[in-house]
C-alpha cells in the first residue's frame, strides 16, 4: 500500500553530554530517599550539560553524525527543522543558529515547537514537505537543556528530566509503502496547567511586579496529567487507527515519548506487548522533544527496529497534547 506521505529515513544520530547523573545524586538535591527516588521515577540515570556543553552544541553534533551516516552533503538539505522543547534564545528562532554553526546558508530553517512533541509535528511536517515535491532532503534537530530549568523543591519533574540532542535527516522514498501512513494531533486545554513554566513570555517577564524566580523553572502537576491522558488517549488511538487502544493491528515497534514510568506504564492498558514497546527512560530520562528522536535511534541502531516494519511513535506534550504517526520504514 503506497502512504499518503512517502518519504525515508536516511539517517539517525544522537549526541550525549558527557555527564551522568544518577538518581541518587538527584534525590540528594531533591531532599528525598534515594529508593523511593528510583522507584517512582523508574530513572536509574540521565545526562545533564556540563559547562562545556549546550543544547546547540549538542544538536550541531548530532545533526552532523546523521549527515556523516547518510554521506550527504549539508549543502545538500533543503529545510532544516528545529524540533525543540527548551529554546536557546526567543530570537531569533534557533534554527538559523544550528543552520549558521554547521556552514548552512540559503535553505529554510525554522522551527515547530509542541514541547515534547514537536518532533512528531516535525517529521508530519517534513513528510508533507517531501511528498509535496516543496524538498528532497530534510534535517531534523531536536536538543534539549531541560536541566537548566529545574526547581529541585519540585522532586516529581526534577528526577524524570535528562538533557540530549537527536536528528533525523529524511529523504524521498526508496520503496513502496515507506513514510507517513496516519498522523493525528489533539490538545485538550484543560491540561494546560499541569506542566509549565510561567514566565518568559510576555503574560509574565521581568516587568510582572509578581514575578517569581521560581516562575522561570518547570513545573508539573504529574497526576493532574495521568488521571487527563487516562480519559482521553484510548479514544484518540482509536480515532488515529482503529484497535489500538487494544492492542497493535499491523504495527511492528512502538517508539514511545519517555514521559515517566507512570506513562509509560499505562500502555499495558492497551495491550501493548512489553517486547514491542522502545524505552529509553531508565538510562536518559525523560529528555523531552528529544526523547522520541532519542528511542527512534536506539530501535533502529540495535536493528530492533528494521527496513518493513510499520512503528507507532507516540506521546503527549504539554497543553495537554496527544499526538501520534504511523510510519512505515
Amino acid at each position: 500500500m503506497t502512504p499518503p506521505f512517502p518519504f525515508r529515513i536516511l539517517a539517525t544520530a544522537q549526541a550525549l553530554p558527557q555527564r551522568v547523573v544518577t538518581t541518587q545524586e538527584v534525590a540528594r538535591l531533591c531532599g528525598v530517599p534515594a529508593e523511593l527516588a528510583q522507584a517512582r521515577s523508574g530513572v536509574t540515570e540521565r545526562r545533564w550539560l556540563s559547562a562545556s556543553e549546550s543544547a546547540l552544541s549538542l544538536g550541531v553534533q548530532a545533526a552532523q553524525r546523521a549527515l556523516a551516516e547518510a554521506n550527504l552533503n549539508p549543502n545538500e538539505v533543503d529545510v532544516l527543522l528545529n524540533a525543540s522543547g527548551s529554546q536557546l534564545q526567543p530570537i531569533p528562532d534557533g534554527a538559523p543558529l544550528i543552520a549558521r554553526a554547521l556552514g548552512l546558508s540559503g535553505l529554510a530553517a525554522y522551527s515547530l515547537h509542541a514541547t515534547c512533541l514537536s518532533f512528531l509535528l516535525a517529521l508530519q511536517h517534513a513528510a508533507l514537505l517531501i511528498a509535496g515535491g516543496q524538498a528532497r532532503h530534510v534535517l531534523i534537530v531536536s536538543s534539549e537543556s531541560g536541566s537548566l530549568g529545574l526547581n529541585f523543591a519540585q522532586a516529581e519533574s526534577s528526577l524524570l528530566i535528562g538533557d540530549g540532542a537527536a536528528a533525523v535527516l529524511l529523504g524521498p522514498a526508496e520503496h513502496e509503502a515507506q513514510g507517513l501512513h496516519a498522523a493525528r494531533f489533539e490538545t485538550y486545554p484543560e491540561g494546560a496547567e499541569h506542566t509549565r513554566i510561567r514566565a518568559g513570555g510576555s503574560l509574565l517577564n521581568d516587568r510582572s511586579p509578581e514575578i517569581r524566580r521560581e516562575d522561570y523553572l518547570f513545573e508539573m502537576q504529574g497526576l493532574g496529567v495521568l488521571k487527563l491522558a487516562g480519559r482521553v488517549v484510548p479514544g484518540f488511538l482509536e480515532r488515529l487507527r482503529p484497535g489500538l487502544s487494544a492492542g497493535l493491528p499491523g504495527i511492528q515497534r512502538v517508539i514511545p515519548h519517555q514521559a515517566s514510568a507512570a506513562g509509560l506504564s499505562l500502555m499495558r492498558r492497551y495491550g501493548w506487548p512489553e517486547d514491542q514497546v522502545e524505552v529509553t527512560l531508565p538510562h536518559l530520562g525523560n529528555v523531552i522533544a528529544a526523547s522520541l528522536p532519542l528511542t527512534l535511534h536506539q530501535a533502529l541502531s540495535t536493528g530492533r527496529a528494521r527496513g518493513g516494519d510499520t512503528l507507532l511513535l507516540v506521546g503527549t506534550g504539554a497543553g495537554l497534547t496527544v499526538g501520534g504517526l504511523i510510519v512505515r520504514l
